[in-house]
């Protein structure tokens, strides 16, 4: 996986209710890539997305009727 540590940082996005996602962009500068995790998981899974994807993902989520 990743061999430096991340400097995880909350979504300006999160909101109450504990549904918050965290991301570490200081990663994208030296890889290209933007690692997600779940802030209540510190130690699950991390989804890991080109910035292409990472992209659709935030189009797809301001576009989504949720409610």
């Amino acid at each position: 996986m990743m061999s430096e540590p991340l400097n995880w940082i909350k979504s300006s996005y999160s909101g109450g209710g504990g549904q918050c996602v965290e991301w570490a962009p200081d990663h994208i500068t030296t890889t290209g890539l933007i690692p997600l995790r779940d802030s209540k998981r510190t130690d699950g899974p991390v989804l890991i997305l080109s910035l292409a994807a990472f992209t659709d993902l935030l189009t797809l989520a301001r576009n989504a009727d949720i409610g």
